[in-house]
């Protein structure tokens, strides 16, 4: 069976990508998990620490439990999003436990995110993680330069943030990043942006982001492996499309199916009802968006 980490490399290697998928409240995993398999495609089904903290995933472990009542090795993998070393709100966090924790779990690829703190920091605390997850023989993605949003407050005007190259990932640490840490894949800032994750804001409708391909390609040379596209959702698709021909192979996204299961939720106080509509907007994205499905032999290695 492929790992986490073989699979997003043959999708590098092939120019696709791999789609993946947030689950900020459990009842959501089955409909993201059957509109996998139903599109027969290949995605990673993630939490992030916020989504146990500020929404209602309760833990990696309740995550994992959930998972596992619906996990088919022939189409999905279960990933640990955004653990940081310092979160959102300024508080450093127990970043080492809660990976190894993760990983004792069962997690087959963790992310360590140590984008607030200085190059030096990043390095130290991302080769830590990279040394305990290839010790588990699973992947670990870290994360260069700052992708905004999930601060609270209102951001900058977005057109501001794009023509400044606000929060770009440097592609001279970049490149002395991937050497020193030996991280599978990386999580590079090129012009998009989070999902608002405040109580006032959480429902907006994302900025439509552009992205900076000329950056990108720029930082796909320097790199030399896998680069991650977080804050996905509500990218225009030429954009993404586009980025995936310059080496992104993995796309985070959240904003997407947690609105339409919220919106559903709270519109028919029914839980089957929304996760109907977190199953069509899932199945819509693998179809439309990403144009991957029925692609599941040719990234799993089985195609004739």
């Amino acid at each position: 069976m492929l790992s986490s980490g073989e699979i997003v490399r043959r999708a590098w290697r092939l120019g696709r990508v791999i789609p993946a998928f947030n689950i900020p409240y459990l009842p959501m995993m089955e409909p993201v998990v059957r509109a996998v398999l139903d599109t027969d495609s290949v995605a990673l089904i993630e939490v992030a620490r916020l989504e146990w903290m500020k929404f209602e995933a309760g833990s990696p472990r309740r995550v994992m439990e959930e998972y596992a009542k619906w996990a088919n090795p022939a189409h999905v993998r279960i990933h640990l999003d955004h653990v940081p070393v310092i979160d959102e709100d300024g508080k450093r966090v127990d970043y080492v436990n809660i990976i190894r924790e993760a990983i004792d779990a069962g997690y087959q690829s963790v992310m360590v995110d140590g984008s607030r703190l200085d190059l030096d920091g990043n390095i130290a605390a991302t080769s830590q993680v990279v040394e305990l997850a290839h010790h588990a023989r699973i992947a670990c993605e870290a994360e260069l330069g700052s992708v905004l949003g999930h601060a609270d407050g209102p951001l900058p005007p977005y057109d501001e943030l794009f023509a400044t190259c606000r929060g770009f990932t440097d592609i001279a640490q970049a490149r002395r990043f991937a050497r020193d840490t030996q991280c599978d894949w990386l999580s590079v800032a090129f012009g998009s942006i989070h999902g608002a994750i405040s109580k006032a804001a959480r429902d907006q409708k994302k900025v439509e982001a552009r992205l900076n391909l000329t950056h990108l390609e720029q930082l796909r040379q320097a790199t030399q492996i896998p680069l991650v596209l977080h804050g996905g959702s509500g990218v225009r698709q030429d954009y993404v499309l586009a980025a995936v021909e310059r080496g992104i192979a993995k796309i985070n996204v959240g904003t997407e199916i947690r609105q339409a299961y919220e919106a559903a939720l709270r519109e028919t106080k029914s839980v089957p009802a929304a996760q109907q509509k977190t199953y069509d907007r899932t199945a819509s994205l693998i179809t439309d968006y990403f144009g991957m499905a029925g692609i599941r032999a040719a990234i799993m290695g089985d195609a004739p």
